[in-house]
């Protein structure tokens, strides 16, 4: 008896015996017949079996059959691609406010210029009176006590009113006014009683004109006892001494004075009023003193005149 006589045997329709193969460790397969009617196999045939060639591939109404296997072959879906929207928003810009500036109104509108006040008027004022000779430092377009002594200088020799203020009066003289004139002319210093201002003269021009307060010719009581009269004596002088720094008087506080006459002298003062209020001297503003004391034209030997 052969290996295979107690295997049973099975008849598929049509006659034909099919024989289950037994193996150690196989499952039985059914091969599938090639009469019409037959079903599908389920499973793939194993390797070296019938004649049918490996790898045979159907195609029936979209699927596909491999060696009789089949075989579900499933679409990759499509995946609609959306490009993202891109929306760009153009920069804000912001426009900054309008700043309107206002002009401050001019001094001269008024048709006043005094002390205290600033802009281009007092500027033009500043250097009309020094164009003429009248010191008031460097302009600046600020009306301060320089500007007002110099307009009060300009009013005296001018034989306008003696306020310190540019009017219209004052500044309609100043558009046709000339430069002071010397009395003397040669060098030196002149002092003028009635018009109460002292000119700087070099080589018989005014180099400049200034605001004095002399002696108010009032009596007052004298540091050797008895009394005096507040005079600044007429005449031809010359600077005898000097004292360059505050000399504390008996009659006042006089600043870097220049004597000409015995005790009477061109000091610097906190007070230089229109009209004369000295004991005798000539007084100045301590800017003016300062002037005169740098500038040289001052020195000892120099000619003083007053009348």
């Amino acid at each position: 008896m052969s290996d295979t006589s107690d295997i049973p045997s099975h008849r598929a329709a049509g006659g034909r015996r099919i024989w289950p193969l037994v193996a150690a460790g196989l499952v039985s397969l059914t091969l599938t017949g090639a009469a019409a009617g037959c079903s599908e196999a389920h499973s793939p045939p194993l390797a070296g079996s019938n004649g049918q060639g490996a790898g045979t591939t159907e195609v029936d109404a979209g699927r596909a059959r491999t060696d009789g296997a089949e075989v579900t072959t499933t679409a990759t879906p499509t995946t609609p691609t959306t490009a993202p929207s891109t929306t760009t928003t153009a920069p804000t810009t912001t426009v900054p406010p309008t700043t309107t500036t206002t002009a401050p109104p001019d001094p001269a509108d008024d048709g006043i210029l005094e002390l205290g006040e600033a802009g281009a008027s007092v500027s033009a004022l500043q250097q009309r009176l020094t164009d003429l000779g009248y010191w008031l430092g460097t302009p600046d377009g600020n009306y301060g006590q320089l500007t007002r002594q110099a307009v009060m200088a300009f009013q005296k020799a001018e034989g306008l009113g003696r306020d310190g203020t540019a009017g219209p009066e004052t500044q309609g003289r100043l558009a046709t006014a000339g430069r002071p004139v010397s009395r003397t002319g040669g060098t030196g210093i002149e002092i003028d009683l009635s018009r109460q201002v002292l000119l700087v003269v070099q080589g018989g021009q005014v180099r400049w004109a200034f605001n004095t307060s002399t002696g108010n010719g009032e009596a007052y009581a004298g540091s050797a006892g008895g009394s005096a009269i507040a005079a600044t004596p007429p005449g031809q002088f010359t600077i005898q001494r000097q004292i360059d720094g505050y000399r504390e008087a008996p009659l006042g506080t006089l600043y870097r004075p220049k004597y000409f006459n015995g005790g009477i002298a061109v000091h610097g003062s906190g007070s230089i009023p229109a009209r004369p209020a000295s004991h005798g001297c000539a007084r100045l503003t301590n800017a003016a003193m300062d002037l005169l004391w740098s500038s040289g034209v001052a020195e000892i030997g120099t000619p003083v005149t007053v009348y």
